[in-house]
C-alpha cells in the first residue's frame, strides 16, 4: 500500500514549533537526569546529542524571526497582494 503525500510514513522530519521544542528539551533534560548509572552509554549519548541539537535550534530561532522582520517592508503583513474573489462566468445552456 502506498503512502499519500503528507502522510507520516513519508520519511519526512516532524516540524515542531518553538514551544514544542522547548517542551521537548525540558523532557529530555528530565530524562537524562533520571537515567540510572547502568544505562547504556550509547543511549545516554544520543539523548545528550538531541539536547545539544535542540539548544542550538532554540537559540537560532529568535535570530531567524528578527531576520524575517527586517526583510519585510514596513506596513507589509506578508500575506502578499490582496485579490478580489473571481466570479465564474455563467454558462448559457
Amino acid at each position: 500500500m502506498r503512502a499519500f503525500h503528507g502522510q507520516m510514513s513519508d520519511n519526512q522530519p516532524i516540524r515542531r514549533s518553538l514551544p514544542e521544542k522547548q517542551k521537548q528539551l525540558r523532557d529530555l533534560r528530565e530524562t537524562l537526569a533520571t537515567m540510572k548509572s547502568h544505562t547504556s552509554p550509547a543511549l545516554r549519548e544520543s539523548v545528550q546529542k538531541r539536547i545539544r541539537q535542540l539548544e542550538s535550534e532554540i537559540s537560532a530561532a529568535p535570530a531567524l524571526k528578527t531576520d524575517a522582520k527586517r526583510r519585510a517592508p514596513s506596513g507589509s503583513t506578508g500575506t502578499g497582494p490582496q485579490r478580489s474573489p473571481r466570479r465564474r462566468p455563467e454558462r448559457g445552456i
